[in-house]
């Protein structure tokens, strides 16, 4: 069956968003990681760091139970005030979560594209043409990595990459009931410990099955 769509599912650190784009290129596909945010902001008619806000987490109990009043009090305020209030006017961590299914789900109608994170290995699960790959790599050499990417000021690495890995885990138990490491989701789970060049290689050979030419 020939693939049209592939997931990347990645630890921070690990290199994945950069492999999902060399695997894209390889492919002639269209990459799909930050432009999600794009698409979402535009939709919904609100600023990007609103949208970056919800991008892979969840909010504390607390933050969800004020959404819920703020929600509630304007829905019910809104005939006093002279007007009325639609579903598509509040921004919150719900209308993330269906605008970025919609738009998974879209580009899947389209094919050929890569897609990082965003649950798109749960939503798109059932899919028999979609390639799910999971990108990991050890913590040490993550740390080296960020330590070259990220500005000088953010000093504590690894505890970013804790942090950063436990809202990714907690997004996708919430939201779709899933352990973000569970090895069924995914096709392929992989280091990119040795080379991000050669990881996106095998990941490449994995899709069309060619594994006894990887070298």
């Amino acid at each position: 069956m020939k693939l049209k769509v592939l997931t990347v599912a990645r630890e921070y650190g690990s290199g994945g968003a950069r492999i999902a784009g060399t695997v894209a290129g390889s492919l002639g596909w269209k990459l799909l990681d930050w432009e999600i945010i794009d698409r979402i902001a535009r939709a919904a008619y609100v600023e990007h760091d609103l949208v970056r806000h919800y991008d892979e987490r969840v909010d504390s109990w607390l933050s969800r139970v004020n959404e819920e009043a703020i929600h509630g009090v304007a829905m019910a305020t809104a005939p006093w005030m002279g007007g009325t209030i639609d579903e598509k006017d509040i921004f919150d961590a719900n209308a993330m979560k269906s605008l970025t299914r919609k738009i998974i789900e879209e580009a899947y109608s389209v094919g050929n594209c890569v897609i990082v994170g965003r649950g798109a290995q749960c939503i798109l699960q059932c899919r028999p043409d979609v390639f799910h790959v999971f990108v990991y790599a050890p913590l040490q050499e993550r740390i080296e990595r960020l330590r070259k990417r990220l500005p000088q000021s953010i000093n504590d690495i690894e505890r970013r990459i804790r942090l950063v890995d436990e809202a990714r885990a907690h997004y996708l138990q919430l939201r779709f009931g899933k352990n973000w490491c569970n090895p069924h989701l995914y096709n392929l789970m992989i280091s990119s410990q040795a080379d991000e060049d050669a990881t996106a290689k095998v990941i490449l050979r994995a899709m069309t099955g060619e594994f006894t030419a990887i070298v």
